[in-house]
């Protein structure tokens, strides 16, 4: 008995041994490029190609991000790009947290006829690859005059089929007795919505938040089609055109890649409070 308990620690031990090593080792092939990249953006381009590489910098190289700001013909139009992709990637997921909330809510809570065939329609759009509409969908705005304007960019984006589902799943698992509490109190729904579901949606409305922006920030096919002047283009469109016209200086490109990597940080570490279940409002109905 002793030497089953025994093989059996042993066994347990290295399983968590092995666990552990494969943790380690993703975080390494997620940290080193990021590592890299911000240690490069502090360095002349000389020193990052120098063998074996420096990875503590001699000091702070301010001319890449100086030469990234301004940009290839000195316009400062990083700035300016970097606040249109802030203004669409905000949009999208402003409208897409509200209208995947709505949607979500209902079929999740009201019984309807032919509920589940909606739900099961939404589901099905998911499969469709967005390169299959691109195309259709282009010639749509440009008959409707949608080229290099913010509108272009933004209202093909605004329903979201995975928010749907998301919001949808989180909230069929809601209690329904504080909803029915809130109508025999005399709470009209969208009071109830808006003063009892979505305080308690914290975690998925932030992970809606920062995957639609996301999505946004990093679009790149999209704007390239609808997008003309230097004026309406956004980061990547940026970080594109400026690959073509400096021959890639390395130091200012990764200067340029953390500029352009700040907003989502930010983003996540203002949200990430709310990935935490909460256990406020519902735990109480629950027990």
């Amino acid at each position: 008995m002793s030497t089953h308990k025994t093989r059996s620690w042993y066994v347990e031990k290295v399983f968590t041994a092995l666990i552990w090593l494969l943790l380690i080792g993703a975080c390494v092939l997620i940290l080193v490029p990021l590592i890299f990249m911000f240690t490069a953006s502090a360095m002349p381009a000389r020193d990052i190609l120098r063998l074996p590489y420096p990875w503590i910098p001699d000091g702070f190289y301010w001319q890449n991000f100086w030469n990234g700001l301004r940009g290839p013909e000195g316009t400062f139009i990083f700035i300016r790009n970097a606040l249109n992709s802030l203004v669409v990637a905000g949009t999208v997921a402003f409208f897409t947290v509200i209208l995947s909330s709505l949607t979500g809510y209902g079929l999740a809570k009201f019984q309807f006829k032919g509920r589940t065939l909606v739900f099961m329609l939404i589901m099905a759009t998911m499969m469709i690859p967005f390169e299959a509409i691109m195309i259709p969908l282009y010639m749509v705005a440009m008959r409707m005059g949608l080229q290099d304007t913010y509108a272009g960019l933004i209202l093909p984006f605004l329903a979201n089929a995975f928010g749907v589902f998301l919001m949808r799943q989180y909230l069929i698992t809601f209690p329904d007795e504080i909803l029915d509490a809130a109508r025999i109190d005399g709470a009209s729904e969208p009071r109830i919505f808006t003063r009892i579901v979505l305080p308690s949606s914290g975690p998925a409305i932030a992970t809606l938040a920062i995957l639609a922006f996301r999505s946004q920030w990093d679009s790149l096919l999209w704007p390239l089609l609808v997008i003309q002047s230097d004026e309406m283009k956004t980061i990547p469109l940026y970080i594109t055109k400026f690959m073509a016209e400096t021959h890639s200086d390395e130091g200012i490109m990764m200067a340029v890649a953390v500029m352009a990597s700040i907003p989502m940080i930010l983003l996540f570490l203002t949200l990430s409070k709310y990935f935490v279940s909460t256990q406020g409002l519902t735990s109480g109905a629950k027990g």
